[in-house]
């Protein structure tokens, strides 16, 4: 034999009910140092009291805040006599650990682990503050309404809704998810107003993530929907803290995680995603009318260059005879076909969006307009394209910016490709069985077991006074049925109204 056979390493059962780590609830010191054995920013201090009494401080430096821990350990501890060693300790708002697997933990959550030098360990939370200061949204903007917007700090997320909702009805419940991230997850509803099923059911659904690594709030939410082959998000991932109060109001619950500066926010349905803060802030006229518009952009998105291909290659004959005079002329000399033509041109676009995407903030916008232009007035010189095509491909990227929700606008693409191959092999036939096909879909779908496609069908007609238009908002006296809340009026029951 030329190799020796590896041994296995010992392995366990954790909480998480995944094997990888060595258990051991020894306490002794060895062992507790030996938790920051090749890491250049764990330390180690000790500090004698006696000849026979020695007190052991152990934790990560760049996980704690080093001038409390002088202020909240080291100074008392010099200043305290050997009887009121432990009361010192206390005074630290230490708590007492009684396994290795809770220390090794607790200290990479920032907690200084403390032996008394009576075999006894202690934790002192002595975390590092570390965070940016409250921005303006970069991801939703707005002109009038709040500035403020969520940051990576859970605690911090959590005082802003608390600040907009002060009622102790405001309940949050802390889970932690994935046994490398040890990510904390915070559940917050209010109770009386969101309905105790769809709680459980997020709770549920929260505890069984058993992943190693949940990083952001798109990790947590790929367990939790209810359909993960769907191009349609099922939770709205939002940034801003007045639309969470405002869905937390509605009876629906909001989901933060630690280190993410976005919220999930869920039971939604489709038409959720077409809605913003400003609907809420522009007069009910003017905001009903900015919806709408969004519909018809977003429809346009999906629909304009499929129907394109759909007229040019089946259904000539339908078309205006000055119209097609133009497209003609256009298409004389062209060697591809509608829909290869279209195709490359879509494809071109995705490009240039995602070049944009990932070059610095100062060149992004140059690059998207000059490419853009340059690139279309190239290919239409070349003989490539036809003019009606690259309007119609500008008018139909346009339309798609419209859409508020992110997450919504990236599925264009997707569905629009699926189109655009039934518009060339049907025509417009196949554009309707494609929308056809999509709504059955959207039908389908469900946001934490409710209704996706609601308040279509199930059909609530209440709810339909912030569907399509945004009806005033004194006119709004009920919560949205479709989310079953436990208490609907949103008026006191005391006051005339």
């Amino acid at each position: 034999m030329f190799w020796k056979k590896k041994s296995k390493p010992i392995r366990h059962e954790n909480n998480d009910g995944n094997q990888l780590f060595q258990k051991n609830n020894d306490l002794s010191i060895a062992v507790v140092k030996g938790l920051i054995s090749n890491m250049d920013d764990g330390e180690s201090i000790d500090y004698r009291v006696n000849k026979e009494r020695n007190i052991t401080l152990i934790f990560i430096r760049t996980l704690i805040d080093v001038e409390r821990l002088n202020e909240s350990i080291i100074q008392p501890l010099k200043n305290c006599s050997e009887d009121m060693i432990h009361t010192c300790i206390i005074s630290a708002k230490a708590a007492a650990l009684t396994s290795l697997d809770e220390a090794q933990q607790l200290m990479m959550l920032g907690h200084v682990l403390l032996d008394d030098g009576k075999g006894r360990w202690w934790a002192v939370p002595l975390e590092n503050p570390l965070g940016r200061s409250i921005e303006q949204s970069e991801a939703e903007t707005i002109l009038y309404g709040p500035k403020d917007s969520f940051t990576e700090q859970i605690d911090q997320n959590i005082t802003l809704l608390r600040r907009r909702l002060p009622v102790t009805e405001l309940k949050t419940e802390k889970f932690s998810t994935g046994y490398l991230t040890k990510a904390k997850v915070v559940l917050l509803y209010v109770e009386g107003i969101a309905n105790p099923d769809i709680v459980d059911i997020a709770r549920k659904k929260i505890a069984k993530v058993n992943f190693d690594m949940v990083i952001e709030q798109s990790n947590l939410a790929a367990f939790m929907e209810d359909h993960i082959h769907s191009v349609f998000p099922q939770f709205q991932q939002t940034d801003r803290p007045d639309q969470c109060a405002y869905s937390l109001g509605l009876g629906k619950i909001v989901i933060l995680v630690a280190n993410t500066p976005f919220a999930l926010v869920a039971p939604i349905t489709f038409f959720h995603l077409f809605q913003s803060s400003e609907d809420y802030i522009h007069r009910w006229l003017v905001a009903s009318f900015l919806r709408c518009l969004r519909y018809v952009s977003y429809l346009a998105s999906i629909t304009l260059i499929p129907l394109y291909v759909a007229l040019t290659t089946h259904h000539y004959q339908v078309i205006p005879l000055q119209i097609l005079f133009v497209l003609l002329e256009s298409r004389s000399e062209l060697p591809f076909s509608p829909f290869w033509e279209a195709l490359s041109m879509l494809l071109v676009l995705e490009i240039i969006k995602e070049a944009s995407l990932r070059m610095p903030t100062k060149t992004s916008a140059t690059l998207g307009t000059i490419g853009g232009i340059v690139i279309g007035q190239a290919a239409v010189e070349a003989g490539f394209v036809s003019k009606v095509l690259i309007v119609l491909v500008g008018v139909a990227a346009i339309a798609s910016f419209l859409v508020p929700n992110y997450l919504l606008s990236k599925t264009n693409t997707l569905i629009q490709f699926e189109f655009l191959i039934l518009a060339s092999l049907l025509g417009i036939p196949g554009i309707v069985f494609g929308m056809i096909y999509m709504l059955a879909h959207l039908n389908g779908l469900t946001s934490l077991k409710q209704p996706y496609f609601a308040p279509v069908t199930p059909l609530y007609w209440r709810d339909w006074m912030d569907l399509f238009i945004r009806a005033p908002i004194p006119w709004m006296k009920k919560r949205p049925a479709h989310v079953h809340p436990l208490f609907k009026w949103r008026y006191n029951r005391g006051d005339d109204h």
